[in-house]
Order: structure tokens, then C-alpha cells, then sequence
């Protein structure tokens, strides 16, 4: 018998090259749709605390380390500084973040979490958790924590990726 033709080798198994873009663009999508629908379902069960989205990852930011600038919230969150600004501001207003004058240099203005920030943390803890379970309901322990490494080593590849451009 001579040599397998290439749609042989692809009903057992075999991959071509453009196989591979194709896979990547479902990736791509997947990612974003999961993504997407993870903020849409955190969103939600935030809101009820009158939390909005992107608000939570402020405020654990600075629970994490208290008194950061804009500009650093703004690299830490991945947003551009005239967004974190208006999202300063918004939550200034609500209560939850204050401005004030850094101790050691006044010409900059650190944010910080009030009380009532501070109290929201739990909440925002609490949402985060209904908002996983119902994102690997079905899934096993073991499958989460493939699922959780996987995903960091795709975003390492891609932070990777960026930096080295």
C-alpha cells in the first residue's frame, strides 16, 4: 500500500496548518463571549449594591494597596487615565473614594476607599463568588483548576507577546 492522501491523514486524526487559524479564531471568540458574559453576570449581581461595572476591580485595587494615583489605577486595570478619572469621580460622588494630597508630595492626589467603600468589599466578594459558581457549574475541581492555569498561561502568552513588540 503506498502513501496516505491528505484526506486520509485528516479522517485519522492529521491537522493542516490553516486547521490551527481556525482554531485560534474560536479561541479568540470564546474567549470574549466568556469574558463578555462574566462581566455581564457580575454586573448584574452587583448592581443591586449600587456598584457598577468596572467599579469593583477599583475598589479592590486600592483594598489591595490604598492610596494609589489615577494613572496607577488606570495601568493596573488596563483602562486609559480619562476613564479612570470620570470612574474617580463617579464613585467619589457615591461615596465610596476620596481624594486627597499625598503626604510626601502635594502636587499628587491619591485615592483612597471610605468606610463605605470598605463595606462594599464583602459584597463585591460575594458577587464575584455567585458569578463563578454559576460560570463552572457542572465542572469538577480538578477541571476549574485546569481551566484556571490554562487560562493564565494564555494571558502570559499574550502579555508576552505585548511587551516584546
Amino acid at each position: 500500500m503506498g502513501k496516505k492522501n491528505k484526506a486520509e491523514k485528516k479522517a485519522k486524526g492529521g491537522k493542516k496548518k490553516h486547521d490551527v487559524a481556525v482554531h485560534a479564531q474560536d479561541l479568540a471568540s470564546v474567549l470574549v463571549q466568556a469574558a463578555r458574559s462574566m462581566r455581564t453576570v457580575l454586573s448584574r449581581n452587583l448592581l443591586e449594591s449600587g456598584l457598577y461595572a468596572g467599579q469593583d476591580g477599583v475598589m479592590l485595587a486600592l483594598a489591595e494597596t490604598d492610596g494609589l494615583t489615577a494613572g496607577v489605577l488606570a495601568m493596573k486595570l488596563g483602562v486609559k487615565a480619562p476613564t479612570m478619572t470620570r470612574t474617580i469621580g463617579r464613585m467619589e460622588a457615591q461615596g465610596f473614594l476620596e481624594r486627597r494630597a499625598d503626604d510626601e508630595d502635594a502636587r499628587l492626589t491619591k485615592v483612597y476607599l471610605t468606610t463605605s467603600g470598605r463595606d462594599r468589599l464583602q459584597i463585591i466578594g460575594e458577587a464575584g463568588k455567585t458569578s463563578e459558581d454559576m460560570a463552572t457549574r457542572g465542572l469538577t475541581e480538578k477541571q476549574i483548576k485546569t481551566l484556571m492555569k490554562l487560562l493564565r498561561a494564555v494571558d502570559g502568552n499574550l502579555q508576552n507577546s505585548a511587551i516584546a513588540e
